[in-house]
């Protein structure tokens, strides 16, 4: 074993530790959590030794890095969760690796991502990303669309061609109310999942929670949690 794959595998084994005590702390099944490895500004090396050691779920937020990792590692049983603000002009090339889009925040991006999946043959799973720190009809600091306007865009995804609506994703926000306050965040994302799922039973995916917080997110019941430094290291600046 190469020194970076015992790294990994360290590292791996210690995220899964913490999500194993973090389901068994709520009461709920291993099993019920899903691990996301965010591999952004890492090689397609890393990519590969992920893989070999079990992952199957990557993510990343730019498309210029993750096209050309995708694409190195098409040979590999992962799937690619696009997790950055997305841009419109971005689409047709998020759209040829990624299988779920967590960052979908606005009408004009749907239509966009409904052209391209149909255009290509594929079915794009999308979460809405919702901006817990939005000011009433804005958007969030990272993107996101506000409490208020999730329905209306879920039942766009949802009536889109080429497009599955999967659930909701959110970053714990770093002003306004929830600051600071990551489980209640999660909380509230939990409320708007369950009032997303009277319509759409099946959008019951919930992605919430990183490397500093996921046992909060797997305490308010998240289904999936997105993991980078605590796996791959502390990332080196970009230039």
């Amino acid at each position: 074993m190469t020194d970076r794959k015992h790294e990994l595998a360290a590292n791996l084994a210690k995220v899964e530790q913490r999500i194993t005590d973090a389901c068994a702390a709520a009461g709920r099944p291993r099993q019920d959590v899903t691990l996301i490895v965010v591999t952004k500004t890492y090689p397609a090396d890393d990519v590969r030794i992920l893989s070999e050691l079990g992952v199957r779920h990557v993510a990343e937020n730019r498309d210029q890095d993750a096209a050309p990792k995708a694409a190195a590692c098409a040979d590999l049983p992962l799937s690619w969760h696009f997790v950055g603000q997305l841009q419109t002009n971005k689409v047709r090339s998020v759209v040829g690796y990624a299988d779920v889009v967590q960052s979908v925040d606005r009408a004009r991006l749907v239509t966009a991502l409904s052209k391209e999946a149909v255009r290509v043959g594929r079915e794009v799973g999308c979460l809405l990303q919702v901006a817990l720190d939005a000011e009433e009809g804005g958007r969030g600091e990272r993107g996101g669309v506000p409490p208020a306007g999730i329905e209306e865009l879920a039942d766009l995804v949802a009536g889109s061609e080429g497009l599955r609506l999967d659930g909701l994703m959110t970053v714990a926000p770093l002003s306004g109310e929830y600051a600071g306050r990551q489980q209640a965040a999660f909380e509230h994302l939990m409320d708007l999942s369950t009032r997303v799922r009277r319509t759409h039973p099946a959008a019951n995916m919930v992605s919430a929670g990183m490397s500093a917080d996921l046992e909060q997110a797997v305490a308010a019941g998240a289904t999936h949690v997105r993991v980078g430094t605590a796996v791959l290291g502390v990332r080196p600046r970009l230039g």
